[in-house]
């Protein structure tokens, strides 16, 4: 389903796909706001190539919340007392200044994006979690003096017990925004490429080969911006990471709107901001987040919509979608060389749900390691950190997940048939002592995949919601008839061809 902002696409050129070898300084890929940025920054020194598998500002750069703001929910007291005071106020800082780099961006480029600064707001409706706010607000006061304020009263529709109130924020249009900065890229001798997809990087003579659509790009540096990387050993950001999925509408509540941008800090999570459409304020509306691929998965559009018509009787839903989102396992972005034995290839990922102003942090660090800066942040988020991984507790819960997925791969026989699928549905059953991913289709048409992920070989489950396959190991994910569509899996699924036991 296509988000609110990637309607906006269709008022931009699509960008040629690569067709020829090419030799470039820099090459990026993924063209989302991460790489879309990174290569602004760098466009203006060297030459720079830009290779997006589908259309830039897809995914998840094209189905956010286009917050840009330093208010990461309920974070920097943790921030505290994981990493410390000075971390913490590092941290702060750069998400601060990537605010102001993007309100630059948008000046000094004159990008028509619906930039508009306006305060940030994370609440509660509970009087249990009050407490939890005022800790969240002292640990920011030691950070940054007159950030933020405690408040019990806000605009929205509905009772709180508190809120802590940010200062200055800002909000805009995620994809306007990318095709602007785009659009630079290209007036600076560099180049994007759309529907090209990366399959492979591998040295040569020092230089780094990538390999796409038949083609190669050989360059002296390269970023992986792919939200996940694809790349599996070395790196192992599979054991570092899992992937998360929101819901998200857009509303026309038929009355006056609020003023600022809303996260609550309970489980179920919600965030509420106003969008503009021809000069009329909609709601949007995100949350019931879920660990991608897990085997109870909840409507969270119908829970979205109720949620909405407590305050607004009147809603009338107008867009849907779902967007994914890396979660890194101490919660903070990897940002910097993605292994070892990868010189110069750079990487920006595990933005826990923050990636615009976590796209211009990542961008600005990648930016001057290549250029050969120094910068202040670098050592924040170094993608290469082990800490993570030392986390027994979560390490061991995502290898169990990924083991139990295997073994049913294995030796878990299902026992539904096709006449058991109903229409718009989709399951596993056991077809030629084979298993097989069946999709049946409103018109009738029946889809067979096999349904094990491309990636490291976990057994997907079917998202009725989306009508997706999904994998509960890293978050992969293939539409209906195969296609990948969510890295890290960057092949699409083996289709199956019944009757003579042969995968096709």
């Amino acid at each position: 389903m296509q988000s609110f902002w990637e309607e906006e696409r269709k008022n931009y050129k699509e960008y040629e796909s690569i067709r020829n070898d090419m030799r470039a300084s820099v090459c990026v890929i993924g063209g989302g706001l991460t790489g879309i940025t990174t290569a602004y920054y760098l466009s203006k020194y060297t030459n720079v190539v830009l290779l997006e598998r589908d259309r830039i500002c897809s995914h998840t750069s094209g189905r956010n919340t286009g917050k840009v703001t330093s208010q990461h929910g309920v974070f920097y007291k943790y921030l505290i007392d994981s990493q410390g005071k000075e971390f913490a106020k590092k941290y702060l800082e750069a998400n601060q200044k990537a605010i102001e780099n993007i309100s630059e961006i948008v000046q000094n480029e004159k990008i028509d994006c619906d930039f508009e600064r306006e305060n940030s707001y994370v609440f509660t409706t509970r009087e249990t979690d009050v407490d939890v706010l005022k800790k969240e607000k002292k640990s920011i006061d030691k950070l940054e003096k007159n950030l933020c304020t405690y408040v019990t009263k806000t605009d929205l529709p509905m009772e709180i017990a508190g809120a802590i109130e940010f200062k200055n924020q800002a909000k805009i249009h995620p994809v306007k925004y990318g095709y602007g900065l785009a659009k630079c890229i290209t007036k600076n001798n560099s180049r994007i490429f759309e529907n090209s997809q990366v399959t492979d990087i591998k040295k040569s003579n020092g230089k780094d080969e990538i390999y796409v659509n038949k083609n190669k790009v050989t360059a002296d540096y390269v970023v992986m911006a792919t939200r996940y990387p694809f790349i599996k050993i070395p790196g192992y950001y599979f054991l570092k990471m899992y992937q998360s999925t929101s819901y998200a509408i857009v509303a026309d509540v038929k009355r006056e709107l609020f003023d600022g941008m809303y996260i609550n800090c309970e489980v179920p999570n919600m965030s509420f901001r106003v969008i503009n459409k021809d000069g009329k304020k909609l709601l949007l509306a995100v949350g019931f987040d879920y660990k991608t691929g897990t085997e109870e998965l909840k409507n969270g559009y119908t829970r979205l919509e109720t949620a909405i018509r407590k305050m607004y009787p009147d809603a009338e839903v107008l867009y849907k979608w779902s967007a994914e989102d890396c979660i890194s396992l101490d919660k903070i972005p990897y940002i910097g060389d993605f292994s070892v034995t990868m010189p110069n290839v750079y990487v920006a990922t595990g933005f826990n749900k923050w990636g615009i102003t976590s796209s211009n942090v990542a961008a600005n660090i990648i930016a001057d390691k290549i250029l050969g800066k120094e910068n202040e942040y670098e050592d924040l988020f170094k993608a290469r950190r082990v800490e993570p991984i030392k986390n027994r507790v979560e390490v061991g819960n995502m290898l169990k997940e990924a083991n139990k997925s295997i073994l049913m791969s294995r030796f878990k026989i299902p026992k539904d048939e096709i006449d058991d699928i109903k229409i718009g549905e989709g399951k596993i059953i056991e077809i030629d002592n084979k298993k097989v991913g069946v999709y049946k289709a409103n018109t009738g048409e029946i889809f067979k995949v096999k349904p094990i992920c491309t990636h490291l070989g976990c057994e997907l489950y079917f998202n009725n919601i989306d009508k997706t396959w999904e994998c509960p190991c890293h978050g992969s994910k293939f539409s209906y008839d195969g296609k990948s569509i969510e890295v890290p899996s960057n092949k699409n699924l083996e289709w199956l061809v019944l009757g003579c036991g042969l995968w096709k």
